[in-house]
């Protein structure tokens, strides 16, 4: 192509919807330094605060998620479609985009379904295992659809061109040296490690689980990392403030490279992006799938990772077995080695990179046609 790439990505809802959009935006700028990238969501949403502390553009669509009670927010929901497909065709006219990227969630379907009845090279990546509404309806018109898992293409059977490429991670996200992790959040270079988290407003039930093991976890000289998320840090602080030298407890860790790194093992919830950074990493892990994610998505990608041997699964409502299986892990070192090792053949690592240089050559198709 003779001018600068102009790619838009639509996405977001959640962090599992943005961030792999983000990743392959960077991919991009690696690739073609002189792209012009804008992203397109929901002005209430995660991706209104976050694009733009990334350096992107950012243009809001008026759309919101089917519900399954009615409301007033389920009354507006035709109007909210007609406006966000204006909107979109005046952002497409605006942007002059060679490629739009959807990544998934209800704010992408707007854009995508516009960009593709009018012409323009459309590409679609599918997170889950269990590929999302938007994505099962748009995919016929899609020019490419990229999958993380090679299970999801049974149901995507109209696309026209599938291609498994694994789910990217942002380029920033790097392995370092894991006793140097450990010095950073003040523990022993050597311990053995336990990573808890359950995303920026934390996992209640597992809060409420892990927080009798902690006196056992430090009894027996394991560390722990522990993101509660703000609703439950106030209750659980304590305990780092009394296990000091070996229990760090936050709300949220900004420094997620470094407490992967720290990490022998994970204990999650089971959403694409935590599961593609586990692999991308090759870090063990412990999932534990959020109960009320639509069609029980999370269960489906942690029984993926499990098949793989590189993960344990609980639902919430096995979390009895938590000590006894967590104490197994941790205790059984080669097992957590082998656990790694699957972890890492999981990965994805170039899938950045990959769909990048797909949204590049659809362009060239494009200015080729």
């Amino acid at each position: 192509m003779s001018q600068a790439l102009r790619v838009i990505f639509a996405g977001g809802g959640t962090g599992g919807h943005l961030f792999p959009g983000i990743a392959i935006a960077e991919a991009l700028r690696e690739l073609r330094p002189d792209c012009s990238i804008s992203f397109v969501g929901s002005r209430n949403r995660i991706e209104a605060r976050m694009v733009p502390k990334y350096g992107y553009p950012f243009d809001a669509v008026w759309i919101a998620g089917l519900q399954r009670r009615f409301s007033l927010r389920t009354a507006l929901l035709p109007l909210k479609l007609v406006v966000s497909l204006v909107q979109s065709w005046n952002i497409l006219r605006r942007r002059k985009p060679h490629v739009v990227v959807g990544t998934g969630g209800y704010v992408s379907g707007p854009l995508l379904y516009v960009a593709a009845r009018t012409g323009r090279r459309t590409l679609i990546h599918e997170q889950n295992e269990y590929p999302g509404i938007t994505t099962r309806k748009l995919a016929p018109l899609a020019d490419e659809v990229h999958v993380t898992f090679a299970s999801s293409e049974r149901l995507l059977g109209g696309a026209k061109r599938l291609v498994r490429s694994g789910n990217p991670v942002r380029l920033s996200l790097r392995r370092s040296d894991t006793g140097d992790a450990r010095v950073h959040f003040g523990l022993h270079p050597a311990r053995t490690t336990l990573f808890v988290f359950g995303g920026s407003l934390g996992a209640h039930s597992i809060n409420r689980a892990l927080r009798p093991l902690v006196p056992r976890l430090v009894r027996e000289e394991y560390q722990l990392i522990w993101q509660t998320g703000s609703a439950d840090y106030e209750e659980l602080k304590s305990l780092g403030a009394l296990y000091r030298e070996q229990v760090i407890v936050r709300p949220f860790i900004d420094e997620m490279d470094r407490a992967y790194s720290a990490a022998d093992l994970v204990l999650c919830r089971a959403g694409a992006t935590s599961i593609a950074e586990l692999t991308a990493l090759g870090i063990p892990s412990l999932l534990v799938p959020f109960p009320h994610a639509a069609a029980d998505h999370q269960y489906k990608n942690a029984v993926a990772l499990a098949q793989d041997g590189a993960s344990l699964v609980l639902r919430d409502e096995e979390l009895e077995r938590l000590e006894r299986e967590l104490f197994s892990l941790l205790d059984d070192g080669p097992t957590l080695a082998r656990m790694a090792e699957a972890a890492s053949a999981a990965g994805s690592p170039h899938a950045a990179f990959d769909i990048a240089e797909a949204v590049i050559r659809l362009a060239e198709q494009g200015a080729g046609g």
